[in-house]
């Protein structure tokens, strides 16, 4: 095996922007998805059927067709549709945090499920307002119960940024490739940034594990 890793060397600064590239893009779909997705899942638990519907068939067709798919039809089609030239930017947040909402409305929609019915009959009971009542006394609630899985979802979004590169984007792993591709040596780079993403993703998962800790002992 002939490695030679002093060729990438000069670019390992370039490697390194990438993260920030990368999680920058990530930070705000996770928050854009968290926004759509409570508003899904309050949706799902209303009693008006067509937001029920239109909730459900939202989230059966984000999670029944590829990512990557989601991401080539916002990049490629909407020139095509409506003639405004999105950037790949705007692309990957659309497409992650439409996707990541999907996913994050499940876990809402669980979490508030979790909450006893107890309180609620309770609030209904004391006469306090439907609105009043999901943001004051059962969303806090379900929010501490599903932050672990909603740490799981931001790592998981973290490790699949990396097919925002097939549309051109500098992330991490498309700076890899470029790097390979001026040394006509893929292996080291691509290394390289799969210790990155693995160090990403480790960092992540400790912060959840301490999340997951700092709840337990508040319970």
């Amino acid at each position: 095996m002939n490695l030679d890793w002093s060729q990438i060397v000069p670019y390992i600064p370039f490697m390194l922007e990438g993260i920030w590239v990368t999680l920058q893009f990530v930070i705000v779909s996770i928050i854009f998805g968290f926004i759509v997705g409570t508003v899904l899942a309050l949706f799902k638990i209303s009693s008006i059927k067509p937001l029920r519907f239109f909730a459900d068939a939202y989230t059966s067709m984000f999670r029944g067709t590829p990512l990557i798919l989601q991401l080539m039809i916002i990049y490629l089609a909407v020139p095509q549709l409506t003639g405004y030239d999105i950037s790949p930017f705007l692309s990957a947040i659309l497409a992650f945090g439409l996707n990541s909402s999907a996913y994050v409305s499940e876990i809402i929609r669980a979490g508030i499920s979790a909450v006893d019915k107890g309180q609620t009959e309770a609030a209904v009971a004391l006469g306090v307002p439907y609105r009043q009542m999901m943001i004051d006394i059962i969303l806090p609630q379900a929010l501490k119960n599903i932050l672990p899985a909603l740490m799981n979802e931001f790592i998981t979004l973290t490790k699949e940024s990396a097919i925002v590169s097939t549309i051109g984007y500098l992330d991490l792993m498309r700076r890899g490739q470029v790097v390979g591709a001026n040394l006509y040596r893929n292996f080291e780079p691509l290394l390289f940034v799969g210790l990155i993403y693995w160090g990403l993703v480790m960092v992540l998962s400790l912060i959840g594990k301490w999340v997951e800790g700092r709840l337990s002992v508040g319970d």
